[in-house]
Protein backbone atom coordinates (compact mmCIF):
# COMPACT_ATOMS: atom_id res chain seq x y z
CA UNK A 1 0.00 0.00 0.00
CA UNK A 2 1.71 3.06 -0.83
CA UNK A 3 2.41 5.00 1.95
CA UNK A 4 0.79 8.30 2.79
CA UNK A 5 2.71 11.75 3.67
CA UNK A 6 2.49 12.49 7.15
CA UNK A 7 1.23 16.21 8.11
CA UNK A 8 4.91 16.85 9.13
CA UNK A 9 5.39 16.00 5.37
CA UNK A 10 3.14 18.68 3.98
CA UNK A 11 4.00 22.33 2.70
CA UNK A 12 3.91 24.10 5.80
CA UNK A 13 1.42 26.71 4.69
CA UNK A 14 -1.19 23.47 4.52
CA UNK A 15 -0.52 22.10 7.39
CA UNK A 16 -4.13 22.76 10.11
CA UNK A 17 -1.80 24.48 12.75
CA UNK A 18 0.31 26.49 10.56
CA UNK A 19 -2.94 27.72 8.15
CA UNK A 20 -4.59 28.47 11.42
CA UNK A 21 -2.22 30.80 12.55
CA UNK A 22 -1.45 32.54 9.38
CA UNK A 23 -5.29 32.56 7.69
CA UNK A 24 -7.38 32.07 10.96
CA UNK A 25 -9.53 29.11 12.20
CA UNK A 26 -12.45 30.60 9.17
CA UNK A 27 -10.10 28.68 6.92
CA UNK A 28 -9.83 25.52 8.03
CA UNK A 29 -12.25 22.69 6.94
CA UNK A 30 -14.27 20.78 9.61
CA UNK A 31 -11.98 18.21 8.73
CA UNK A 32 -8.60 20.39 9.51
CA UNK A 33 -10.52 21.56 12.98
CA UNK A 34 -10.80 18.10 14.06
CA UNK A 35 -7.35 17.05 13.09
CA UNK A 36 -6.30 19.93 15.07
CA UNK A 37 -8.12 18.79 17.67
CA UNK A 38 -7.17 15.06 17.56
CA UNK A 39 -3.24 15.86 17.18
CA UNK A 40 -2.27 12.90 15.56
CA UNK A 41 -3.41 9.84 13.15
CA UNK A 42 -2.37 6.28 12.81
CA UNK A 43 0.83 4.77 11.11
CA UNK A 44 -0.77 5.49 7.52
CA UNK A 45 -3.32 7.90 8.24
CA UNK A 46 -2.38 11.36 8.92
CA UNK A 47 -4.90 12.99 11.72
CA UNK A 48 -6.88 14.89 8.64
CA UNK A 49 -7.88 11.50 7.92
CA UNK A 50 -9.01 10.42 10.90
CA UNK A 51 -11.06 13.00 10.80
CA UNK A 52 -12.32 13.50 7.70
CA UNK A 53 -13.37 9.61 8.28
CA UNK A 54 -15.41 10.38 11.61
CA UNK A 55 -17.48 12.76 9.98
CA UNK A 56 -18.34 11.21 7.54
CA UNK A 57 -19.16 8.37 9.01
CA UNK A 58 -21.42 10.66 10.44
CA UNK A 59 -22.95 11.96 7.05
CA UNK A 60 -20.75 15.07 6.98
CA UNK A 61 -22.57 16.07 9.85
CA UNK A 62 -21.17 18.18 12.98
CA UNK A 63 -24.67 17.39 14.47
CA UNK A 64 -24.73 14.03 13.72
CA UNK A 65 -21.11 13.71 15.02
CA UNK A 66 -21.84 15.86 18.22
CA UNK A 67 -24.40 12.85 19.40
CA UNK A 68 -22.33 10.34 19.70
CA UNK A 69 -21.59 8.72 23.17
CA UNK A 70 -18.31 8.26 24.03
CA UNK A 71 -18.18 4.36 23.58
CA UNK A 72 -19.18 4.79 19.50
CA UNK A 73 -16.16 7.52 18.92
CA UNK A 74 -13.93 4.80 19.96
CA UNK A 75 -14.97 2.16 17.26
CA UNK A 76 -13.85 4.58 14.85
CA UNK A 77 -10.07 4.21 13.23
CA UNK A 78 -7.77 6.07 15.11
CA UNK A 79 -9.68 7.17 17.47
CA UNK A 80 -8.44 5.82 21.28
CA UNK A 81 -9.87 6.73 24.77
CA UNK A 82 -7.89 10.00 24.86
CA UNK A 83 -9.45 11.42 21.30
CA UNK A 84 -12.87 10.58 22.26
CA UNK A 85 -12.49 12.30 25.29
CA UNK A 86 -11.29 15.03 23.44
CA UNK A 87 -13.99 15.03 21.03
CA UNK A 88 -16.60 14.78 23.54
CA UNK A 89 -14.91 17.39 25.77
CA UNK A 90 -15.34 20.01 22.48
CA UNK A 91 -19.01 19.56 21.57
CA UNK A 92 -19.90 19.38 25.16
CA UNK A 93 -17.99 22.93 25.40
CA UNK A 94 -19.81 23.85 22.07
CA UNK A 95 -23.21 23.39 23.48
CA UNK A 96 -22.45 25.06 27.23
CA UNK A 97 -21.29 27.67 24.51
CA UNK A 98 -24.41 27.94 22.31
CA UNK A 99 -26.43 28.65 25.52
CA UNK A 100 -26.62 31.97 27.20
CA UNK A 101 -24.62 33.01 30.09
CA UNK A 102 -25.30 34.29 33.24
CA UNK A 103 -29.10 33.46 32.57
CA UNK A 104 -29.69 33.15 36.43
CA UNK A 105 -32.25 35.66 36.27
CA UNK A 106 -32.64 36.26 33.09
CA UNK A 107 -36.95 37.12 32.50
CA UNK A 108 -38.71 34.19 30.92
CA UNK A 109 -41.34 36.24 29.40
CA UNK A 110 -41.90 33.93 25.83
CA UNK A 111 -41.52 30.75 25.05
CA UNK A 112 -38.61 31.94 22.58
CA UNK A 113 -37.03 33.03 25.48
CA UNK A 114 -36.74 29.90 27.55
CA UNK A 115 -36.14 27.95 24.14
CA UNK A 116 -33.18 30.53 23.82
CA UNK A 117 -31.95 29.04 26.72
CA UNK A 118 -32.51 25.04 26.68
CA UNK A 119 -32.09 24.35 23.06
CA UNK A 120 -28.53 24.07 23.04
CA UNK A 121 -28.94 21.81 26.13
CA UNK A 122 -31.26 19.24 24.66
CA UNK A 123 -31.12 19.51 20.93
CA UNK A 124 -28.98 16.77 19.99
CA UNK A 125 -29.33 14.36 22.86
CA UNK A 126 -30.37 10.86 21.97
CA UNK A 127 -32.25 10.10 25.14
CA UNK A 128 -35.21 12.27 26.59
CA UNK A 129 -34.58 14.91 29.61
CA UNK A 130 -36.92 16.74 31.36
CA UNK A 131 -35.93 20.23 33.12
CA UNK A 132 -37.61 22.33 35.12
CA UNK A 133 -37.04 26.53 35.26
CA UNK A 134 -37.98 28.24 38.68
CA UNK A 135 -39.23 31.33 38.53
CA UNK A 136 -39.82 34.19 40.92
CA UNK A 137 -42.91 36.53 40.72
CA UNK A 138 -41.31 38.55 38.30
CA UNK A 139 -41.24 35.76 35.65
CA UNK A 140 -36.96 35.80 36.13
CA UNK A 141 -34.96 32.64 36.82
CA UNK A 142 -33.86 31.41 40.07
CA UNK A 143 -32.69 28.43 38.74
CA UNK A 144 -33.16 25.51 36.24
CA UNK A 145 -32.41 21.91 36.94
CA UNK A 146 -32.35 18.37 35.50
CA UNK A 147 -35.27 16.45 36.62
CA UNK A 148 -34.78 13.19 35.15
CA UNK A 149 -33.46 11.46 32.28
CA UNK A 150 -34.80 8.96 30.25
CA UNK A 151 -35.04 6.51 27.59
CA UNK A 152 -35.12 7.34 23.58
CA UNK A 153 -39.32 8.06 24.01
CA UNK A 154 -39.83 8.57 27.71
CA UNK A 155 -38.48 10.18 30.89
CA UNK A 156 -40.00 9.64 34.19
CA UNK A 157 -41.76 13.08 35.69
CA UNK A 158 -41.99 13.08 39.97
CA UNK A 159 -44.24 15.81 40.60
CA UNK A 160 -43.63 15.67 44.01
CA UNK A 161 -40.18 15.94 43.76
CA UNK A 162 -40.99 19.19 41.05
CA UNK A 163 -43.39 21.10 44.20
CA UNK A 164 -41.14 20.46 46.56
CA UNK A 165 -38.09 21.53 44.78
CA UNK A 166 -40.19 24.74 44.23
CA UNK A 167 -41.13 25.50 47.39
CA UNK A 168 -37.44 25.13 48.46
CA UNK A 169 -36.51 28.11 46.15
CA UNK A 170 -39.94 29.75 46.96
CA UNK A 171 -40.52 29.95 43.10
CA UNK A 172 -43.85 31.71 41.91
CA UNK A 173 -44.05 30.26 39.05
CA UNK A 174 -42.31 27.41 36.85
CA UNK A 175 -42.00 25.65 33.46
CA UNK A 176 -41.22 22.10 32.62
CA UNK A 177 -38.96 21.51 29.47
CA UNK A 178 -37.95 17.96 28.02
CA UNK A 179 -36.99 17.05 24.70
CA UNK A 180 -38.37 14.22 21.60
CA UNK A 181 -34.76 12.79 20.48
CA UNK A 182 -37.28 11.59 17.21
CA UNK A 183 -36.94 15.19 16.23
CA UNK A 184 -41.31 15.72 16.11
CA UNK A 185 -42.42 18.31 18.99
CA UNK A 186 -45.38 17.57 18.70
CA UNK A 187 -46.48 16.28 22.22
CA UNK A 188 -47.89 12.44 22.81
CA UNK A 189 -51.08 11.69 25.32
CA UNK A 190 -48.91 10.93 28.54
CA UNK A 191 -46.74 14.70 27.73
CA UNK A 192 -50.69 16.39 27.96
CA UNK A 193 -50.92 13.94 31.15
CA UNK A 194 -48.39 14.88 32.64
CA UNK A 195 -48.91 18.93 31.99
CA UNK A 196 -52.26 18.73 33.64
CA UNK A 197 -51.45 16.62 36.63
CA UNK A 198 -48.31 19.26 37.34
CA UNK A 199 -50.39 21.91 36.95
CA UNK A 200 -53.01 20.82 38.81
CA UNK A 201 -50.39 19.92 42.13
CA UNK A 202 -49.12 23.02 41.52
CA UNK A 203 -51.55 25.60 41.73
CA UNK A 204 -52.56 23.54 45.25
CA UNK A 205 -49.22 25.50 46.70
CA UNK A 206 -50.12 28.55 44.44
CA UNK A 207 -47.68 28.25 42.04
CA UNK A 208 -48.17 28.44 38.65
CA UNK A 209 -47.14 26.25 35.88
CA UNK A 210 -46.61 29.35 32.80
CA UNK A 211 -45.73 26.55 30.02
CA UNK A 212 -44.46 23.26 28.70
CA UNK A 213 -41.77 23.19 26.70
CA UNK A 214 -40.68 20.03 23.88
CA UNK A 215 -37.39 20.63 22.20
CA UNK A 216 -37.28 18.85 19.53
CA UNK A 217 -34.17 19.23 17.25
CA UNK A 218 -34.08 22.76 16.05
CA UNK A 219 -37.67 23.33 16.80
CA UNK A 220 -40.12 23.46 19.67
CA UNK A 221 -43.51 23.25 20.80
CA UNK A 222 -44.89 25.44 23.62
CA UNK A 223 -48.18 24.30 25.00
CA UNK A 224 -48.67 28.10 26.43
CA UNK A 225 -48.47 29.34 22.86
CA UNK A 226 -51.26 26.81 21.55
CA UNK A 227 -53.81 27.30 24.49
CA UNK A 228 -53.45 23.82 26.11
CA UNK A 229 -51.91 24.32 29.28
Amino acid sequence: MKRRLSIKEWQEDERPREKLMTRGAQALSNSELLAILLGSGTTNYSAVDVARDLIGANNNSLRELARQPYEKLLEHRGIGPSKAISVAAVFELSKRYAAPEDNNLAQLRSSTAVAEIFTPLLRDLTHEECWIAYLNRANKLISKERLSIGGVSATVVDIKIIVKNALDKLASSMIMVHNHPSGNPVPGESDKLQTRLLKEASALFDISLLDHLIIAGDKYFSFADEGIL
